[in-house]
C-alpha cells in the first residue's frame, strides 16, 4: 500500500525529476515508511515515476519501483493483489524469476507474460503504473495504468501543455504544476447533486479519475495522442456470469455465498503486519467480524460511541466484538470535542465531501495502537439492498411514470399540489425528490439517481447555475472529454436487462460507492497512514453476487436476507434481526450545538474559489431551513464542507 505518481512528455528529465519529488512529498502521509524513484532513463527522456510505502506485505524486499530480471519493465504500485501467491506459482512455471516476496513484482512478470490481459488475473484493490522501455511496441516505450474493477484504489491523471502526470491523489497531481488550478462547474454541479464528485471528473478543470475497472495505455514517444480510458471489467461477462452451474434460487444462492465470504475475509488477511477491523452494530461488519474471528482469534476491533446521543451502538456493538472473541476498543467522540478537531479531519480529505469524517476518526483509533491495516464492512448495502434507495427508487419510478403521461405545463403547475399531498407522510427532503421527478422525470439519466440525490434538478438551481453536460463519445465507442453525467448515463444504460434490485445495486455500486464511500475511506483513513480492506468488495464474490437471478438475491420482509441465511448461527439475532441503522455521527445534534457558530460563519463567508459559482441567498436559505426543521443536517454540512476545502484550496493557490 502507498501513494504513486508520475509525469511524461515533460521538457527535460531534470524537470521530471522535479515535478514527481514534489509530488511523492505532497502524499508522505499515504507512505511513511520509504519513497522510491524511476528518474532520468535515457531511453525516455521527461518521464519519471515515484512512490511513497506503507510496508504491509515483503517488509524488507518490497521497495519500488520494481524491475524484471532485464530492467526494461518497471512498476509502481498502490493496493494489495490477494493471490498473489498463486500467480508466483503460475509465473515460476513459465519461466520467470522472482527477487522479492513482495505482491508488487508479480505485475512486471504478469505484463510480461499477458500483456494488458494480465488485467484479468488480478484479485485485489488496486492502481499501478508500468513502464515497458521494450523495442517491441512500434512506438518505443509505453506507459500502462490501470485500477482495479470497484475502484477501491483511485488513480487520477491530466494531460496539459507541460506534459501528463499521473497520481493517487489530486492534491499529489496538483503539487506537479503541470496545470491551473481551475474549480470545474461541472464537478460543483455533481458535487451539490450527490454530495461528493462524481466519477470520472474532479473539483479541477481537467483532472480526471481512471475510472473503476479501466486502463490507460500512453506512447511515450507521441505526446499528440489524448489519454483514454478504457473499461476492461465486466461483470455481466464474468466466469460467475457465465456458469451453468450458478444457483438459481436463493436457499441455493445462500448455501454458496458462505464459503466465498469466508475465502474472502481470509485472503484480505493475508499480510505481514497486525490486522483490525472496523466494528459497529450492523451487519456488513459484523460479518466480517465473525468471520475474522474464525481465522485469528483476538483481532483487534474499534468502533465509534457517541455516548447520550442516539447514534450511539456502543452497548450492541459489544454483543459482537464478545460473540466474536474480538480484543474490542471504543472511541469516544463527545460532542464538544469536535470543534477542536474538525479542522484535522477536513485537512484529510483530497477532495470535498459530505461524508467521510467518521471513518477518520476510527481510522485514527486504529493508528493509535499501531495498525497498519483495517478490514471495513464497506459494499454490503450495494451487494445485498441495505440501502433505502432500494426501496425509493421503485416509488419515485411511480411518480415519474405517471410524470410521463401529463404535459410538461401541467406538471409545473400540480407540482405544488404533489409537494401538499406528499408532506405529511414524508421528509420534507424526500417530496423535494418527488417533485423534482415530477417536474422532469429525465433530468437525470436513472430515477435511483434523484432517490440518492442531495440537492435534486429544481433545488440545485437556488445554489448555482449547473452544468448538465454529457460525454463527446468518439466513434469507437470511449470518451473522449469524460464528463459525469457521462459516467451516470453509462452505468444506466448497464441495467437495462436487470431486475430492480441488481439494477439499484449496481448503480449504488458505480456511483455513490465508488464517487463517495470508497474514495473518502481512502483518503481519510491513508490521512493516518493505514489501510483499509473491503472483503465484501472481492471481485469474485461481487461476481457472484451480480450474476444472481432476482430471485436469488433477496426475501421479501428480511433485510439483506441473502447475508442473513449465508451466516447462519455466526452472529446474535439481535444484530441479523434489527432495523437497518446507518453508521454516521450526531451531526443533528451537533449542528445545532457546539458547531453551529462554525457552520454559521462558515457559510456566511463563502470562500473565494466557489464565489463565481455559489449564490449566497440560496446558501443561506438551506441553513435557515436546517435550523427551521424544513431540512437534513446532511445538506448544510455538504456545503460547509466544499467552502472549506475551498479555503483551504485558495490558501494553497497562495503558496
Amino acid at each position: 500500500m502507498c501513494g504513486i505518481c508520475g509525469v511524461a512528455f515533460v521538457n527535460t528529465s531534470s524537470d521530471a525529476e522535479a515535478r514527481v519529488h514534489a509530488m511523492a512529498a505532497a502524499m508522505r502521509h499515504r507512505g511513511p515508511d520509504g519513497e522510491g524513484f524511476l528518474v532520468n532513463d535515457p531511453r525516455a527522456p521527461g518521464l519519471a515515476l515515484a512512490m511513497r510505502r506503507l510496508s504491509i506485505i515483503d517488509l524488507a524486499g518490497g521497495n519500488q519501483p520494481i524491475w524484471n530480471e532485464a530492467r526494461d519493465i518497471a512498476v509502481v504500485f498502490n493496493g494489495e493483489l490477494y493471490n498473489y501467491r498463486e500467480l508466483r506459482e503460475r509465473l515460476n512455471r513459465c519461466g520467470h524469476r522472482f527477487a522479492t516476496e513482495s505482491d508488487t513484482e508479480i505485475l512486471v512478470h504478469a505484463w510480461e507474460e499477458w500483456g494488458e490481459e494480465c488485467l484479468a488475473e488480478l484479485r485485489g484493490m488496486f492502481a499501478f503504473a508500468i513502464v515497458d522501455f521494450r523495442k517491441h511496441f512500434n512506438a518505443g516505450p509505453v506507459l500502462f495504468l490501470a485500477r482495479d474493477p470497484l475502484g477501491i484504489k483511485p488513480l487520477y491523471y491530466t494531460q496539459a501543455e507541460k506534459g501528463f502526470a499521473f497520481a493517487s491523489e489530486v492534491r499529489a497531481l496538483m503539487a506537479s504544476e503541470i496545470l491551473v488550478r481551475t474549480i470545474s462547474q461541472d464537478a460543483l454541479t455533481s458535487y451539490l447533486l450527490f454530495g461528493s464528485v462524481s466519477e470520472p471528473v474532479t473539483m479541477f478543470e481537467g483532472v480526471f479519475s481512471v475510472p473503476p475497472g479501466h486502463r490507460i495505455l500512453l506512447y511515450i514517444p507521441d505526446r499528440r495522442r489524448i489519454p483514454r480510458a478504457h473499461p476492461y471489467w465486466d461483470p455481466r461477462r464474468s466466469p460467475a456470469a457465465k456458469d451453468p452451474r450458478a444457483p438459481r434460487n436463493f436457499a441455493a444462492a445462500a448455501k454458496a455465498l458462505l464459503p466465498m465470504l469466508e475465502d474472502s475475509v481470509r485472503a484480505h488477511l493475508i499480510a505481514d503486519v497486525p490486522v483490525g477491523l472496523f466494528l459497529s452494530s450492523g451487519l456488513d461488519s459484523g460479518a466480517i467480524a465473525a468471520l475474522a474471528g474464525r481465522e485469528h482469534a483476538g483481532i483487534q476491533s474499534f468502533t465509534l460511541a457517541f455516548p447520550g446521543t442516539s447514534y450511539d451502538e456502543s452497548q450492541l456493538t459489544r454483543v459482537v466484538a464478545q460473540r466474536c472473541g474480538t480484543k474490542h476498543t471504543e472511541l469516544a467522540l463527545q460532542g464538544e470535542e469536535i470543534p477542536a478537531r474538525l479542522d484535522e479531519a477536513l485537512a484529510a480529505l483530497d477532495q470535498p465531501t459530505m461524508d467521510g469524517i467518521n471513518t477518520y476518526f476510527v481510522s485514527w483509533a486504529a493508528r493509535q495502537v499501531g495498525l497498519k491495516v483495517a478490514l471495513s464492512g464497506l459494499g454490503g448495502d450495494e451487494l445485498f439492498a441495505g440501502y433505502s434507495t432500494f426501496a425509493d427508487t421503485p416509488r419515485l419510478a411511480w411518480v415519474g411514470g405517471a410524470a410521463k403521461l401529463v404535459p410538461a405545463g401541467i406538471r409545473g403547475v400540480s407540482a405544488g399540489m404533489l409537494r401538499a399531498m406528499l408532506g405529511s407522510e414524508r421528509s420534507p427532503d424526500a417530496v423535494r425528490k418527488a417533485a423534482a421527478v415530477w417536474s422532469e422525470p429525465g433530468r437525470l439519466p436513472h430515477l435511483y439517481f434523484f432517490a440518492r440525490s442531495l440537492f435534486p434538478p429544481g433545488q440545485i438551481e437556488k445554489l448555482i447555475e449547473p452544468r448538465f453536460r454529457p460525454s463527446s463519445v468518439a466513434a469507437d465507442g470511449y470518451s473522449l472529454e469524460p464528463t459525469w453525467l457521462g459516467w451516470l448515463q453509462r452505468a444506466a444504460d448497464q441495467t437495462q436487462n436487470m431486475g430492480p434490485v441488481s439494477a439499484v445495486s449496481w448503480l449504488e455500486t458505480r456511483t455513490y460507492m465508488a464517487s463517495t464511500l470508497l474514495r473518502d475511506t481512502d483518503s481519510v483513513s491513508m490521512a493516518r497512514s493505514l489501510e483499509v480492506r473491503v472483503p465484501l468488495l472481492d471481485t469474485p464474490l461481487v461476481e457472484f453476487v451480480t450474476a444472481l437471478p432476482e430471485a436469488a438475491r433477496r426475501r421479501d420482509g428480511v433485510q439483506k436476507a441473502l447475508l442473513v441465511d449465508a451466516l447462519g448461527s455466526l452472529l446474535p439475532s439481535e444484530i441479523t434481526t434489527q432495523k437497518k441503522r446507518t453508521f454516521t455521527l450526531p451531526w443533528e445534534q451537533w449542528l445545532r450545538g457546539p458547531l453551529q457558530p462554525r457552520l454559521e460563519q462558515s457559510l456566511a463567508d463563502i470562500a473565494a474559489p466557489l464565489a463565481p459559482f455559489l449564490k449566497p441567498e440560496g446558501v443561506r436559505t438551506v441553513w435557515e431551513n436546517f435550523l427551521a426543521g424544513q431540512t437534513s443536517w446532511s445538506r448544510p454540512w455538504a456545503i460547509f464542507a466544499l467552502n472549506e476545502w475551498a479555503r483551504k484550496e485558495a490558501a494553497a493557490s497562495l503558496h
